[in-house]
C-alpha cells in the first residue's frame, strides 16, 4: 500500500490547487455564499480542464482519471468553496459515473458527453419528502403507456438542480407492493413536464441552487432507462459507494481550509503581547486538527484506492464519509473558536467553512446511516454463530 502520491497524483493535486488560487478567490466563495448565484464563469473555466467529466473517458471528452485523482480534485475545490466541490462531488460521482458504467454506447453519446464537457450539469434524484434515509419509500412512478414512460412525482433537495439540465430519476415502474420495482430513467429538463421549485434557503452550500424538482406527466422514450428494469437500488447502492468517497474528499477540503485559517490567523492575532499561535491551548486544538484531518484524508485515499482496485467499497467508503465529515464540523469549529469574536463575523471565512462543513454530516447518507452501514459489513464478515454456542 503506498501512502504517499504517486507523481501523478502529485501533478493532479498541484494543477487543481493552482485552478482554485486563480478562479475561486476568498471573495468569489463568499460571493457566492452571501448572493446564491451560481458562478458559471467558473464551471467554465473547471470544464476546461476536464473537471466536468473527472473520470468520464477522453473519447467522450472526460479527463479519464481514476478514483484517487477524482478525490484528489474534489478536495482542491472544496478547500475554497465546498458549494463548488459539492458540484463537481454530485455531478461526478452520481451521475457520470453511473452513465458510464450503466449507460447504452448510444446513452453515453447522448446524455454523458454533454455532462464531460460541461454543457449540461447533472442531478441525482433520490430523496423525497418521505423517502430520504429510507430510499424504498420513494412514491415517485413511472409508468408504461405502451409507448414510453409518463414519469410523475417530486424529489427534494436534488443538488444542482436549479441549473440541472439532465438528471438521473429513481421512481416506481412496478404499483405491486411487493416486490417493489424501481429504476432509474435519464430526464432531460427541456421535458415536458419537468418542472423546479425555488432554490432552498439553506444554512450553508449556499452556491449550489439545491431545490426540489418535480414531474407531471413528463413523458420519457424507453431509450431513457439506465439499466434494466428493476436495478434501481443496485444502482444507486452501487453508485452511493462512490459517491460518498466524493464528498469524504469535500469535507476533508473544508477541514483543511479550517486548519490553514486557525494557522493564519493564530500567527497575526497579537494578545498579553505576543501572538496567541505561541500559547499551548492554541497549539494543542491546532495540533489535534491536523492529526484528524491527516486521520480522514488516508481513510479517504484508501477507500478511493480500494475502488481503483475494483475492490468492494462500501465499508470503506462509508467510513470514510462518517470520519471526514466529522472532522470537517470539528475542525471549522475550532477555527471559529481560534478566531473569537471575529469567527462569528462574516469578515472571516471560519463561519462558511462551519456551515458548508455540518451538511456534509447529512446528504449522501446521515452519520447514523454510515455508522449502520460500517456495522452491516462488519457483520456479513463472521459466520454465523452455532446455536447454543457461547456468544
Amino acid at each position: 500500500m503506498h501512502l504517499e502520491l504517486q507523481m501523478k497524483h502529485k501533478v493532479i493535486q498541484k494543477a487543481a490547487r493552482q485552478f482554485a488560487a486563480r478562479h475561486i478567490s476568498h471573495e468569489v466563495a463568499s460571493r457566492m455564499d452571501s448572493t446564491g448565484r451560481f458562478p458559471w464563469e467558473v464551471v467554465r473555466e473547471m470544464s476546461t480542464l476536464g473537471y466536468l467529466g473527472l473520470q468520464v473517458n477522453r473519447e467522450l471528452g472526460g479527463a479519464q482519471l481514476d478514483w484517487l485523482g477524482a478525490a484528489i480534485v474534489v478536495e482542491e475545490v472544496s478547500r475554497s468553496s465546498g458549494a463548488l466541490g459539492l458540484l463537481l462531488a454530485v455531478h461526478n460521482g452520481v451521475v457520470a459515473n453511473p452513465l458510464m458504467h450503466y449507460g447504452t454506447a448510444e446513452q453515453k453519446e447522448k446524455f454523458l458527453r454533454p455532462l464531460a464537457k460541461g454543457e449540461a450539469i447533472g442531478a441525482f434524484c433520490l430523496t423525497e419528502a418521505n423517502a430520504g434515509s429510507d430510499p424504498g419509500a420513494i412514491q415517485t412512478t413511472a409508468i408504461s403507456d405502451g409507448e414510453g414512460l409518463i414519469l410523475n412525482g417530486s424529489k427534494v433537495f436534488v443538488t444542482n438542480g436549479g441549473v440541472a439540465g439532465i438528471a438521473l430519476v429513481f421512481a416506481r415502474t412496478s404499483m405491486t407492493e411487493t416486490p417493489k420495482e424501481t429504476s432509474v430513467l435519464i430526464v432531460e429538463s427541456h421535458r415536458e413536464g419537468f418542472l423546479r421549485g425555488p432554490t432552498e434557503e439553506l444554512c450553508g452550500m449556499r452556491g449550489n441552487p439545491v431545490c426540489s424538482l418535480s414531474f407531471e406527466g413528463c413523458r420519457l422514450p424507453m431509450q431513457n432507462l439506465l439499466g434494466r428494469f428493476g436495478d434501481g437500488m443496485r444502482i444507486a447502492l452501487a453508485t452511493l459507494d462512490g459517491g460518498r468517497v466524493g464528498i469524504a474528499a469535500q469535507a476533508l477540503g473544508i477541514a483543511q481550509a479550517s486548519l490553514d485559517a486557525a494557522i493564519s490567523y493564530s500567527r497575526e492575532r497579537v494578545q498579553f503581547g505576543r501572538p496567541i499561535a505561541a500559547f499551548q491551548a492554541i497549539q494543542a486544538k491546532v495540533a489535534q486538527m491536523a492529526v484528524e484531518i491527516e486521520a480522514a484524508r488516508l481513510l479517504t485515499y484508501k477507500a478511493a484506492s480500494i475502488l481503483d482496485s475494483d475492490g468492494r467499497a462500501s465499508r470503506g467508503s462509508a467510513m470514510a464519509k462518517l470520519f471526514s465529515s466529522e472532522v470537517a464540523v470539528r475542525a471549522a469549529l475550532e477555527a471559529v473558536q481560534i478566531h473569537g469574536g471575529y469567527g462569528y463575523s462574516r469578515a472571516y471565512p471560519v463561519e462558511r467553512y462551519l456551515r458548508d462543513a455540518k451538511a456534509t454530516e447529512i446528504y449522501e447518507g446521515t452519520s447514523e446511516i454510515q455508522r449502520m452501514v460500517i456495522y452491516r459489513e462488519l457483520a456479513s464478515s463472521f459466520p454465523p454463530r452455532a446455536a447454543g454456542s457461547p456468544s
